[in-house]
């Protein structure tokens, strides 16, 4: 179950009992691995390969399937608003132009359509691997492994707060909105038309900021009481030992990056699209 304050879902998984620095090198140079290229088939493996981490972490899918509709819907509007605004734009990477259909004089190509689509599977492939990061590793412990690479322990303890504070936004939000909807704006399917509905989240906006910046303010307020940030060193209570898995996943992801350049510089230099 997530602790309170976090996103962190306790299981007893060998991807949990990596070190919080050693998944965030493996978030980055995924990452980065699938933005080298603007490939279809490349995402789809990146894609299945996160799904499977996932899965091996044994995070129920009802506990990501906000994040992971939230990505769906975030990739369908990119989508749409690539292909209106430029509904050629595929077929320019491309070199090729086979027009699906023209309206108001301008036409759109399958081409742009493909590259639509891969685009959408770039966020997507990217989406498993930043749920595994964000539901398996425990902020606390985090933060300790990015002071034992040197980084500030003000800063590790400002990360460590910032993910604590992803579940009271959301449930924040939540609560205003049930508030406007109380009042008579409309949210739901079914009750106004999108846009309306789009627009009205807009309510939502400014208390939530306000709310957010009350929030900081009491948590800096409690913090300098306990006189945080006058030492130069702490210790952590949630520290730990690179283990033999962390070992072997960081040679991977090396030997990843060197794949990736090598194939971004030699074999896949540019938007794949099979059917010229």
């Amino acid at each position: 179950m997530a602790k309170g304050g976090t996103l962190y879902i306790e299981r007893d998984s060998r991807i949990h009992s990596m070190d919080g620095s050693v998944k965030l090198l493996l978030l980055i140079v995924w990452t980065v691995a699938v933005f080298s290229f603007m490939d279809l088939r490349i995402f789809t493996l990146f894609f299945l390969g996160g799904m499977t981490l996932l899965r091996a972490a044994r995070i129920p899918f009802k506990s990501v399937k906000p994040l992971f509709f939230f990505v769906v819907m975030f990739t369908i509007f990119n989508s749409l608003f690539l292909i209106a605004v430029t509904p050629q734009f595929g077929s320019e990477l491309s070199g090729s132009y086979t027009t699906v259909f023209t309206l108001m004089g301008r036409e759109l190509t399958a081409e742009t359509l493909w590259f639509a689509l891969s685009l959408s599977m770039k966020y997507m492939a990217i989406s498993p691997i930043t749920m595994l990061f964000i539901f398996t590793t425990h902020p606390s412990r985090f933060a300790s492994s990015l002071n034992k690479l040197g980084i500030s322990y003000r800063v590790a303890y400002a990360i460590n707060i910032a993910l604590r504070y992803i579940p009271d936004v959301s449930e924040e939000f939540k609560n205003i909105m049930h508030a406007q909807e109380a009042r008579g704006v409309a949210f739901r399917k079914g009750e106004a038309p999108l846009m309306e509905r789009l627009v009205n989240y807009n309510t939502i906006l400014i208390p939530l900021v306000l709310s957010s910046l009350n929030r900081v303010e009491v948590v800096t307020n409690a913090m300098n009481l306990r006189g945080f940030g006058r030492e130069k060193k702490r210790s952590w209570y949630s520290g730990s030992r690179y283990n033999s898995l962390d070992f072997i996943v960081m040679g991977s992801m090396t030997l990843l990056l060197v794949l990736v350049f090598y194939l971004k510089n030699n074999l896949i230099t540019g938007f794949w699209y099979p059917f010229q």
